[in-house]
């Protein structure tokens, strides 16, 4: 074979080859993401709509039935369906494996924006997002503190914790369940607002109206221009008592008059409790991409550093509740010890059988060269370390020291005739060279089209299929 008289022609040239392969993967390995499954793209999408204070079957009539409507007339929508809650619609949509998720979303979100100004003012914003496995949080840290309110807390956390751990490298979002933010409430006095002959439209409008900072402009002078703005924002809530919201005749009617002012919080929608006591849940979403331990590993360092370095109070704990990073390392490390010992073995009885150290060396170096050459095909391919890639490469170990054990034994049964070495891997090679490809290319023929496998579960499995296939080529 060509190969063949190529490598025994040039030996400096083969081995230079073999270490090209070794340190391309070597690098390609330090450069791999690692997650637990591979990265499968949904082609779902899902259309929130928000419809405050309507009844379930006004939010089907006016919002969920014109939007699947529009959205029906996307080709490839595999299902459309929808759900109708009160001051809420939810309208999912699932496209063919073979639509790209982006697309379907650009296509989704054309549909909708183009029939948002026939909605009602009340109707929100339609939020358009794609279902992504990547959206769940990869981390809970707990925040509780022993002396401050929950509503403290909350700031706190608002505040320090969350912009520091959003800066971890590969965090795409943090979000705070279980607080309480600070909320300034208006409760108006009907009694008072009757008597006056004061509506709620003129409260609410003077609130809006004078609770903001406007923009003036700019003023020239000097060779200099100055930006201007008015600052109408209330520094503390007392000030709002003294708004006037009406006049009758010549008096003014204040909103003191008309409502009180509390500085108060916020209602709860969430709860988050640690060992029974109220505290509070910070959720880490990873970027879509990014390596899981990696990120895990940053914000404990982020949170190691808020305590090191006094930026948040003492009383302040900090608690990783939950962290996937920990399972996801258990399991690859659980197929790496497998894979090891799977090549231990698989050397310890190319020994046995063969008797020579020599062989073993010859034929053991299989392993090292076609495993570190597939990582380079995964980076090349975008693929990451995951159970499917490793444990491909864990069943494809025995496979791949077969050849070298036929076509050595062949060369040792030359050399026994009296022929010289390179006469014998010369002859030995050719003689079995096109049965040993062709039982190359039968295993990448069955476990090729795996890869190719419909459905979801094709998709999990299409790095799998490859990984065997790249790695019994090398």
């Amino acid at each position: 074979m060509p190969i063949t008289r190529i490598s025994v022609d040039n030996p400096v040239f083969a081995t230079m080859m073999m270490v090209a392969l070794m340190v391309l993967g070597l690098f390609s390995y330090q450069r791999l993401g690692v997650d637990q499954f591979p990265d499968v793209d949904f082609p779902v999408v899902v259309v929130s709509t928000e419809y405050p204070g309507a009844s379930p079957e006004s939010v089907e009539t006016d919002v969920s039935r014109p939007i699947e409507e529009a959205i029906n007339t996307i080709a490839g929508i595999k299902t459309l369906t929808s759900r109708s809650y009160e001051g809420r619609s939810v309208v999912i949509a699932e496209f063919d494996l073979k639509t790209p998720s982006t697309q379907a979303v650009q296509d989704v979100r054309e549909k909708v924006s183009a029939l948002r100004p026939s909605f009602r003012t009340e109707v929100k914003e339609p939020q358009i997002s794609r279902f992504n496995p990547d959206d769940q949080p990869i981390a809970s840290i707990a925040v509780k503190s022993d002396i401050r309110t929950l509503r403290d807390l909350t700031t706190l956390t608002d505040q320090v914790i969350l912009k520091r751990l959003q800066n971890v490298r590969g965090v795409g979002r943090a979000t705070i369940v279980g607080g309480v933010k600070r909320q300034v409430q208006i409760r108006l006095k009907p009694e008072r607002l009757e008597a006056l002959g004061v509506g709620v439209d003129e409260v609410v409008r003077t609130i809006t109206d004078e609770n903001q900072d406007t923009p003036a402009g700019t003023v020239e002078g000097g060779g200099r221009e100055r930006v201007v703005q008015v600052d109408g924002r209330f520094a503390t809530p007392e000030q709002f008592l003294d708004l006037i919201v009406a006049r009758r005749g010549d008096t003014p009617v204040r909103l003191g008059q008309v409502a009180e002012v509390i500085d108060g919080q916020e209602e709860r929608d969430s709860v988050a409790l640690f060992n029974g006591k109220a505290a509070l849940a910070v959720d880490v979403v990873r970027v879509q991409g990014a390596n899981t331990v990696e990120v895990a590993k940053g914000l404990r360092a982020a949170v190691a550093e808020l305590r090191q370095s006094g930026a948040v109070p003492s009383d302040i704990e900090f608690v990783v509740v939950r962290d996937t990073a920990r399972g996801i390392t258990n399991s690859l490390n659980n197929v790496q010890e497998t894979l090891v010992e799977g090549g231990a073995l698989t050397v310890l009885i190319v020994m046995l059988f063969l008797g020579s150290w020599r062989s073993t060396v010859i034929t053991g170096m299989t392993l090292p060269v076609a495993v570190l050459g597939t990582f380079g095909v995964l980076s090349a391919l975008g693929y990451t370390l995951n159970v499917m890639t490793l444990m491909a490469l864990s069943l494809a170990i025995g496979i791949l020291i077969d050849d070298a054990i036929v076509v050595r034994e062949n060369i040792m049964r030359h050399l026994h005739r009296g022929q010289s070495h390179r006469q014998a891997a010369l002859d030995g090679t050719q003689e079995i060279g096109l049965a040993v490809l062709a039982t190359t290319l039968t295993i990448v023929a069955v476990f090729l089209p795996v890869a190719f496998m419909g459905g979801i579960i094709g998709r999990f499995f299409l790095q799998f299929g490859v990984t065997v296939s790249a790695a019994v080529l090398i």
